[in-house]
């Protein structure tokens, strides 16, 4: 069931994506991200709530169990991970056309394959290997396919922004799988103090950096920016019930919730309207492929 829990996940991480973009178009960044995290936050709140004072039984899905000091500061370095992995990727697509943020945020099972063999040991099988091989290299061809529209990959910021992003994100997905299987916290604990402690970890950022330049930088609101912190509750959910699946591998989990970027593209080109989608639709039936190999060899 790992694998569905998956595909499940990154269907909500298009739809996230896509209200991110709508949300960034000529707005601040840190206002944005701050307002999302609130949502986020106000969304655990009444399960936290009921949980403690004993509406919500242990025994339902939706109990948010106490956890140690130690598990607090745990969820606290995955808070300060996330933001950190957000705030780049956020300035980076508000910057970027959506069909280019969205390749590039797919090569992170590159990455956190690389991590997960080398800390964790983990071995796919051979078919496995197969649709791993497949999807990176079309995910790469997807990538490239940006040069077409005059963004030059080496000397863009923007671009390497959400690359730091991405990298950074590699280390959050290694870092999930540390602390649903090692630690043992509950995945409705995590998120709900991580996506707590972001909220208040964003409060003097959006000071710091965004206030004295709010003229420069004004911030408009939009319905869609709360629904930012809706989906990816969602989609987190799902995803940490895939890790927590016995015999799950965060090396195939990884490049299959990160085929979000095929509902990023349509979206992109139906209310984006944006360029050079043939090409980019080649590269993403051969990201099918290689996710239906996968599957298979799950």
């Amino acid at each position: 069931m790992w694998y569905l829990f998956a595909l499940a996940s990154a269907f909500c991480l298009g739809f996230y994506d896509v209200l991110r973009k709508y949300s960034l178009r000529d707005n601040a960044v840190l206002p944005v991200l701050l307002c999302s995290t609130l949502a986020s936050s106000v969304l655990m709140s009444p399960l936290l709530i009921g949980s403690v004072i004993g509406v919500i039984e242990p025994t339902s899905l939706f109990y948010i169990p106490s956890i140690s000091l130690h598990q607090h500061l745990m969820l606290v370095v995955k808070a300060a991970i996330v933001l950190t992995s957000w705030i780049f990727v956020y300035y980076g697509m508000k910057n970027l056309p959506l069909s280019i943020v969205s390749p590039i945020r797919a090569s992170a099972p590159v990455w956190t394959l690389i991590g997960a063999l080398i800390i964790f040991a983990e071995r796919p099988n051979q078919v496995q290997w197969i649709g791993l091989i497949v999807c990176f290299v079309f995910l790469f061809l997807f990538s490239m396919a940006g040069k077409r529209e005059g963004i030059d990959f080496r000397a863009n910021k923007w671009v390497w922004s959400v690359v730091a992003g991405t990298l950074v994100g590699s280390c959050s997905a290694l870092f999930d799988k540390y602390v649903v299987r090692y630690e043992e916290i509950n995945r409705m604990a995590i998120l709900c103090y991580y996506s707590m402690y972001q909220f208040v970890m964003n409060i003097p950022l959006l000071f710091i950096i965004w206030w004295p330049n709010r003229r420069e930088q004004p911030f408009r609101w939009r319905w869609t920016i709360p629904a930012i912190g809706i989906v990816i509750i969602i989609a987190d959910f799902l995803y940490y019930g895939a890790i927590n699946t016995e015999g799950s591998l965060i090396s195939l989990i990884s490049p299959i919730r990160r085929s979000n970027a095929i509902v990023a593209f349509v979206m992109a080109a139906l209310i984006f309207k944006e360029r050079n989608m043939l090409r980019k639709g080649l590269c993403l039936l051969g990201l099918f492929v290689g996710i239906a190999i996968i599957v298979l060899g799950s």
